[in-house]
């Protein structure tokens, strides 16, 4: 079965000449609306429709960036954000499968497939429809769309979003791929972290590779692919849809040599100064407004003053090699951006740039290699250990940063990935294009959920979301289009009465407004209902529930509801039960909860393996 061909575009290349009168009278979300009505006449002349580049960083703080107040230089993506809009209130999830899953889809996480990490499934949800670990049959993805509505469509990077010959990127939609179908790995190699998964999987073009290219760089690869594919096709007419999910900078950190260096001792001074500095730019910015307050610094973590020059600079090593992970991204970035110009493709093409979660502050290595007795732990400890620092980078080597700069990554927010404060959903965007018109360089403000992407780029792209595709009934978006406010016509998609919720390892979030409603696993929340200002306490520093009871009756309504609606299923097991002594003991009905990072090896059909294209 050609998996490729699933999806078999419809060639309908939209002439835009006769709508240029419409454009000024009626504006962007006028014209999508008459490109979705067949009855109106389409003319024979061109431009066409723009071309949709969706950049995303896997693990990018909200704070890692130039443009919102970072050290780190990224020239590329700041370019990018003075000729667009950055976007201050941009929520995805706590984690990546189900940001990946809800961008793709514009469907809840708990409907699409990834109503919790694969890896992490509870007993109680095994089984369950929305638990699947995989984009399910329920849902229609973004490139199936926009291949129908004339549009190539090329994925490049991290997918993590099932490994079968059903599941896989050419199987949902994309023409072209070169993807890592694994949560992480290696940048040099096809290591994978675990002895139970000793080898991550790929593919390319719907076949599974048996072997990488020669000069493998993920990130570099990843971009060099992608401009393979975009010109494979130039000049036959179509836009095309590029979904660039960089694996970077997700550890390990892995980097050419020439990139390890250019920080040296910056980070020396230790976390709490590059906070207070970096949160002094947002404010200068107009990221954040005046008078905001650091989160507190995570309760385990030292004040780095304390600590020893020696373990300081070690500690700022780490960063160092970060930050050069973030250059490195950013620069291979500008390759792509300066290769759309040379081809005269710039003017035409929108870009949208976000990190798919708060920044990674768990210390993977441990969460790998601290399970003794298991092959996992022999596998890390041989494979995967703490080498030289002078050797942070090479193959073999594993270094993340940490708890300490993850909150620096996450400026001015509370905690980091994993969890649902600020600092574990709020995300940097970017948007740039033809469709922005609101002022170049602008902060904006207005409440924004990742799941809006799927209405807004098929509006830009002149379809619309069908309530059935391919015989089925599909469940509804969650998302608001975007195109009224790039166009300047409004400041957020949402009134105050909307609202947004989270549920993902049992932590559970609902906000409206200003106000936001938080329950976490203690110690990094209460087990209790939590209230939240974010207008005056985007830091979550106070908790304003017992002052408030008729507004936290009201949003837990709202969860309630939420609830309901998504069939949500909370985990009979958690991963954070054991964050605490006093927890109840494991009952043996599942002793081995949870299960290890990875399951299996997963073995691909023989009749799809293939070696990499030159």
């Amino acid at each position: 079965m050609d998996f490729m061909l699933q999806h078999p575009p419809r060639d309908r290349v939209v002439k835009w000449g006769h709508m240029r009168p419409l454009i000024k009278a009626i504006g962007i979300v006028g014209v999508a609306a008459v490109l979705a009505a067949p009855s109106i006449p389409l003319a024979a002349e061109t431009p066409r429709r723009p071309n949709i580049v969706v950049i995303l960083g896997d693990d990018l703080g909200f704070a890692d960036m130039g443009a919102f107040g970072s050290e780190i230089r990224t020239p590329n993506l700041d370019s990018l954000a003075s000729e667009g809009v950055r976007f201050a209130n941009f929520y995805t999830h706590a984690s990546c499968s189900p940001t990946r899953a809800a961008f793709l889809t514009g469907v809840d996480t708990h409907l699409n497939g990834l109503g919790n990490m694969d890896e992490w499934t509870a007993p109680n949800q095994r089984g369950a429809v929305g638990y699947e670990g995989y984009l399910n049959n329920r849902v229609v993805t973004m490139p199936q769309l926009l291949r129908d509505a004339g549009y190539h469509t090329y994925m490049v990077g991290k997918w993590h979003l099932g490994k079968a010959p059903t599941q896989i990127p050419a199987a949902r939609g994309f023409e072209r791929d070169f993807s890592l179908l694994d949560g992480a790995g290696s940048y040099w190699d096809m290591t994978n972290f675990t002895s139970a998964s000793p080898k991550s999987v790929f593919t390319e073009d719907g076949r599974y590779l048996t072997a990488l290219p020669k000069d493998y760089y993920a990130t570099k690869t990843y971009t060099d692919k992608l401009i393979g594919y975009i010109d494979a096709n130039r000049g036959d007419g179509k836009p095309f849809f590029a979904y660039v999910a960089h694996q970077a900078p997700h550890d390990p950190y892995h980097l050419p040599s020439e990139w390890r260096s250019r920080h040296v001792g910056e980070y020396d001074k230790g976390w709490d100064a590059v906070r207070q500095e970096r949160l002094q730019r947002q404010v200068e910015l107009g990221i954040m407004p005046a008078g905001t307050q650091l989160a507190e610094r995570m309760w385990f973590l030292p004040d780095p003053i304390v600590l020893a020059p020696a373990t300081r600079a070690i500690l700022g090593k780490k960063m160092e090699l970060y930050a050069g992970m973030v250059e490195n991204l950013d620069f291979h970035v500008g390759r792509l951006v300066d290769h759309l110009k040379k081809i005269g493709e710039y003017e035409n093409t929108i870009f949208v740039v976000f990190g798919d979660n708060g920044a990674e502050g768990t210390d993977l290595f441990k969460m790998i290699a601290g399970t003794p007795g298991t092959r996992d732990y022999l596998f890390a400890a041989i494979n995967w250990s703490q080498t030289h620092p002078n050797a942070w980078g090479d193959p073999g080597s594993y270094v993340g940063y940490g708890p300490m700069w993850a909150q620096v990554s996450m400026t001015p927010f509370s905690q980091y990935k994993g969890w649902l404060a600020e600092g574990g959903i709020r995300n940097a965007l970017v948007v740039s294009g033809p469709v922005v018109t609101r002022s170049k360089g602008s902060v904006n403000h207005g409440l924004m959920h990742v799941a809006d992407l799927m209405p807004t780029l098929l509006e830009i792209a002149g379809t619309r979301y069908p309530t059935t595709f391919e015989e089925r009934e599909r469940p509804a978006l969650m998302g608001k289009s975007w195109v009224p406010m790039l166009a300047g016509k409004v400041d957020s998609p949402r009134t105050e009465k909307d609202s947004l919720a989270w549920e993902i390892f049992g932590n559970r979030a609902v906000r409206q407004g200003d106000w936001k409603l938080r329950w976490q696993y203690k110690p990094y929340g209460k087990a209790n209902w939590e209230l939240f200002n974010l207008a005056s306490d985007p830091a979550e520093r106070k908790d304003l529930a017992a002052e408030n009871p008729d507004k936290v009756r009201a949003l837990v309504a709202l969860w309630d509801s939420y609830v309901r609606t998504n069939n949500v299923v909370l985990p009979s097991r958690s991963t954070f039960e054991t964050l605490e002594d006093q927890l109840p003991p494991r009952t043996p009905d599942d002793p081995g909860y949870p299960p290890l990072i990875y399951k299996r090896q997963f073995v691909p059909p023989k009749d799809l393996l293939s070696d990499p294209k030159p």
